[in-house]
């Protein structure tokens, strides 16, 4: 534990979050894995502990905490080995609810972020579309002004939560004649007349649903317009930062775990007569890999200290997320070459958290546009600053 940044309560709740995942999460991960379908049980079960809430203002049923307890949230999900159950929980929590926490009204959050925080509604976040996804002022979803509603057509995929979600915060055109400035953000019921779901089959995040979505003249009320028309490019930017800080962080969380589940390993696993982390080929390969995890951990902390005290971190979460989940596919690689023919049986984890870890450098925005965004930043002199009002 890192006392420059935890504290006593922070190791508390770290213990506490790690025995209720112990006792309630980890008995099921085999069946939803096997299912792709989370019981509905565990999101109440989450929502009565609090722990959709640790960022959300306390007046509306949250516990306004810092971020290091959501660091916590994120790295004890990835101990459960299951990156499908550790997303469907993080993306309702840190997607769909941070659009909630920091742009909706005073009503809309009496209506869609008390109940998220207690677990009685699931939200997703709708951006990406099937013919673009880091290419947001792309997007060919519209929304068309009909008195009090909107009429919404498009679609949307690689939604998690998309399938048993109850609502989904979406991006949509108000004015396809204005780019980025013609983006705004609605709330739209899962269950609305006109809108459908397809499960999509992924290689990995076995347990989540991941949908695409599309959307047949559905009518949303216009109170259902988070801030005004055309906001929506801007909020989506800001909250960019956050998703992909959440990414890096869970990279460096499922590779410690990987590391850790090696080590026990290799301890117990003998060839000739002795442990095969005697075997200076395997020790040094191990510790390249705790090395680079480490690295990793410690800048993400760095980052989520400055992110908690304001600043803007557009380019470190950007780094986190390149270099951590890049990492993390290294490590998840070498970890499972290290148990030899097991790694490759789906009877011991390290099949499941290699088949997880690619998603990393592929979700959230891909590596290649990752480094794209990054290279503006140092070389173009391109500046992120923080939305104004």
């Amino acid at each position: 534990m890192q006392s420059m940044y935890f504290t006593e309560e922070h190791q508390l709740f770290r213990e506490s979050l790690r025995d209720f995942l112990s006792k309630e999460v980890i008995p099921h991960i085999d069946k939803w894995e096997a299912t792709g379908t989370i019981e509905s049980f565990i999101w109440k079960k989450f929502g009565e502990m609090g722990y959709f809430g640790l960022a959300t203002d306390e007046a509306y049923g949250g516990l306004g905490l810092d971020l290091f307890y959501t660091v916590i949230f994120l790295e004890e999900l990835q101990r459960v080995n299951s990156g499908g159950f550790a997303a469907a929980m993080w993306a309702h929590a840190y997607l769909a609810m941070t659009h909630l926490n920091k742009n909706a009204n005073h009503e809309q959050k009496l209506a869609y972020l008390t109940p998220s925080v207690n677990g009685e509604k699931i939200g997703c976040l709708g951006v990406t579309e099937p013919f673009g996804g880091s290419d947001v002022a792309g997007m060919r979803t519209t929304a068309v002004r009909d008195g009090d509603e909107y009429i919404i057509n498009g679609s949307k995929t690689f939604i998690t939560n998309g399938v048993y979600g109850d609502y989904c915060i979406l991006a949509a055109k108000t004015d396809p004649s204005a780019g980025n400035k013609g983006i705004s953000i609605f709330i739209v019921d899962l269950d609305s007349k006109g809108v459908s779901a397809s499960k999509l089959n992924k290689l990995g995040w076995r347990a989540s649903d991941t949908a695409e979505l599309a959307f047949d003249n559905v009518r949303v009320p216009a109170s259902n317009l988070m801030g005004c028309e055309g906001k929506g490019f801007t909020f989506i930017m800001e909250a960019f930062a956050l998703e992909r800080l959440v990414m890096g962080i869970n990279a460096h969380a499922r590779a410690e775990y990987a590391l850790e589940y090696a080590m026990q390993y290799m301890s117990e696993r003998e060839t000739f007569g002795k442990p095969i982390n005697q075997y200076q080929a395997l020790r040094h390969r191990l510790v390249d890999g705790h090395a680079s995890m480490d690295l990793c951990k410690q800048y993400n902390y760095g980052v989520v200290y400055k992110m908690n005290k304001g600043e803007y971190v557009v380019r470190e979460a950007t780094i986190s997320k390149l270099k951590s989940t890049e990492m993390a596919d290294k490590v998840a690689y070498d970890c499972l070459q290290f148990l030899g023919g097991y790694g490759y049986i789906e009877d011991y984890p390290m099949a499941r958290m290699f088949r997880d870890s690619r998603l990393g450098p592929i979700g959230g925005g891909t590596s290649e546009i990752l480094k794209e965004i990054i290279a503006k930043i140092i070389i173009d002199k391109k500046e992120y600053r923080l939305p104004k009002d």
